[in-house]
């Protein structure tokens, strides 16, 4: 129910406008329920399976490297732990900026997951930071799925796309 309720307030925040910066968010949307990592964490880390939480259109847009969609509001469990079988690997879930991540990180962790870290600033951040990103065809790209206006005014690095069924265009 909370991940329909997060769901629900990340599309009526995606309409509203006001100047709250991204820790400003995160605190005010994040129950601090999962350790968030930084991008340049990452770099020293080790072996990560790094999680995409976000929708597929997003995701066929562009992602990290190597990770595996496993989406949100089509997330299911089940697939993840056939994909992941080991509850002690080190998972990294990202989205856009954090939000959706975390209740995808909630739900890895009650099914047993004992290594699940959220990634702070989600891609936005990861492409700020002038790392790369592939489309579905593995190809590095600028381009970034912004979500919304909204949303997209954390995404600074990026040709940002906005999409949905009905109209495709870029910023």
């Amino acid at each position: 129910m909370k991940h329909h309720l997060h769901l629900l307030l990340f599309l009526a925040l995606s309409m509203v406008s006001c100047a709250q910066s991204l820790p400003d968010v995160l605190k005010k949307y994040n129950d601090d329920t999962v350790a968030y990592i930084q991008v340049m964490e990452l770099d020293t880390t080790g072996p990560i399976v790094l999680l995409d939480a976000r929708e597929l259109e997003e995701f066929q847009v562009s992602h990290i490297k190597n990770a595996i969609y496993v989406g949100y509001t089509d997330f299911d469990i089940k697939s993840t732990q056939e994909k992941i079988p080991d509850p002690n690997t080190p998972l990294v879930v990202y989205c856009s900026i954090g939000v959706r991540s975390e209740d995808i990180a909630e739900q890895l962790i009650n099914a047993g997951y004992t290594n699940v870290k959220n990634l702070y600033g989600g891609i936005f951040e990861w492409k700020n930071q002038g790392r790369p990103v592939v489309d579905q065809t593995q190809k590095q790209t600028e381009k970034v799925h912004a979500f919304s206006k909204y949303w997209g005014r954390f995404l600074t690095n990026a040709k940002k796309v906005y999409a949905n069924k009905s109209n495709t265009h870029a910023q």
